[in-house]
């Protein structure tokens, strides 16, 4: 395997919010879905499981769900005299919140409870943590997974876009209109179509700054 051809894909891949009206073919996603459960996750627990929305009405309910959400926290942060915040919040971060309503398909990455023959055996019966940790379990794995499946779009000529914004403000109407399970924790969701725009590469911390040796 090529260094050169693994970092060319990570440092080109971006963050896309505009999409052509080009459909994303179910062999797409059943390519990208199969990469990203190879993802490495705590005892192979492999807590993940992708729900893919493909018509567009439901895209654009979740988009209004977000943005009623979004509007609603602008209200109660004016009345508690944040006027200037409560603008900055629609004005600023509803774009990116809700920057998935032209694209083709998204898909909510959902992270299942952590379960292995460990927990069972060993580390519940001791009492090893908090069970609020087993979610964050779940979590993290559903997040290296993710990055798996955003990735393989990239070299299959997709786009994505990850974004936690209706995560953080219409979990719950989300979680009701699409019958997520209540054992399934909503991680994030991912925009992805092909590509109407490529976006500059941003700036990014110097090493010297995000990374220490100790030898």
């Amino acid at each position: 395997m090529s260094y050169e051809v693994v970092k060319e894909a990570i440092l080109s891949r971006r963050s896309v919010r505009k999409f052509t009206d080009q459909p994303v073919s179910n062999e797409d996603l059943h390519e990208i879905i199969d990469c990203a459960r190879y993802a490495p996750s705590d005892t192979n627990s492999q807590t993940w499981f992708f729900l893919i929305v493909k018509n567009r009405e439901h895209i654009r309910k979740i988009e209004a769900m977000t943005w009623d959400a979004l509007h609603a926290k602008a209200r109660e942060a004016e009345e508690r005299g944040l006027a200037r915040e409560a603008k900055l919040l629609t004005k600023s971060f509803g774009p990116y919140a809700t920057a998935f309503s032209d694209a083709p398909v998204l898909i909510l990455c959902l992270a299942t409870p952590y379960e292995s023959k460990f927990r069972e055996r060993i580390f519940d019966p001791i009492g090893l943590v908090d069970d609020h940790v087993w979610d964050e379990e779940g979590i993290k794995s559903s997040c290296l997974a993710t990055q798996n499946l955003m990735l393989a779009a990239h070299a299959r000529g997709l786009a994505s876009c990850p974004m936690t914004g209706p995560v953080l403000l219409a979990q719950d109407q989300i979680r009701e209109y699409l019958q997520i399970e209540a054992s399934q924790q909503i991680n994030m969701v991912v925009a992805l179509g092909h590509p109407a725009e490529m976006p500059k590469a941003i700036a990014r911390k110097s090493l010297d700054e995000i990374m220490k040796i100790v030898e």
